[in-house]
């Protein structure tokens, strides 16, 4: 039996720094009913008290909409909520702290950038997924290193290799007209901020998004029957 936390495969969306709570709240409703599966929460400006409070309430938009809460950076502020995980880079505490404070249950992810090594060592650590990227131009983090699709087909053979329960997930200037790529590379999932959340219709954006998904599946079984 599998006992380890699993991250849902497809549209895995990040907040803007938006200070709007009937805003995001609108935003993260619309891209529910289009088929998000996650939210990672992003503010990095606020002291800890106030994410807290803001991430309360973000938690209970998420619950009502079916949709699972990941908190960047700050295993304690989700550890305050009670969300779904947290999300680690380079410069935060470890998955190991992470995973000691929220528990087994915890998804905890962590970006990777373009460093399959970086991946192998927090594979080791227990993560349950892997995160690259940018693989585009983005302009929420517009000097952030390049990450080739490559990376994800090498780390989809990583994670086989391994036998773990880990996923993938792409990052970075990722649209409903690259996603497909970035797919069939080895992404699990694709975290998206501007190209879901900076759209004019929020629903119709993710439901192409879920359609991308849906169409590699077929292509990848269709596949498999022709061999």
């Amino acid at each position: 039996m599998n006992n380890h936390p699993t991250l849902p495969s497809g549209l895995y969306g990040v907040t803007p720094d938006w200070d709007d709570l009937t805003q995001l709240t609108q935003a993260i409703e619309a891209a529910a009913r289009g088929g998000l599966k996650v939210l990672q929460w992003r503010h990095k400006t606020y002291p800890v008290t106030k994410r807290i409070a803001m991430a309360h309430q973000i938690l209970r938009v998420c619950r009502l909409n079916g949709v699972l809460l990941i908190i960047n950076d700050n295993w304690r502020v989700a550890e305050a909520v009670g969300a779904d995980g947290v999300h680690v880079g380079r410069d935060d505490d470890s998955p190991t702290a992470a995973r000691a404070a929220l528990g087994a249950e915890a998804i905890i992810g962590a970006s990777c950038y373009n460093d399959l090594e970086r991946a192998k060592k927090l594979l080791d650590e227990g993560v349950d997924y892997v995160a690259f990227g940018a693989m585009y131009a983005s302009e929420t983090k517009p000097h952030a290193v390049v990450a080739q699709p490559a990376v994800l087909t090498q780390a989809r053979d990583l994670i086989i290799e391994r036998n773990s329960h880990a996923k993938v997930v792409a990052i970075g200037g990722i649209t409903v007209d690259n996603a497909p790529r970035v797919i069939a590379a080895g992404a699990d999932s694709l975290a998206v901020v501007g190209g879901l959340f900076m759209t004019n219709d929020i629903e119709a954006t993710a439901r192409a998004f879920g359609r991308a998904f849906e169409q590699n599946t077929d292509a990848a079984s269709s596949t498999k029957e022709d061999k």
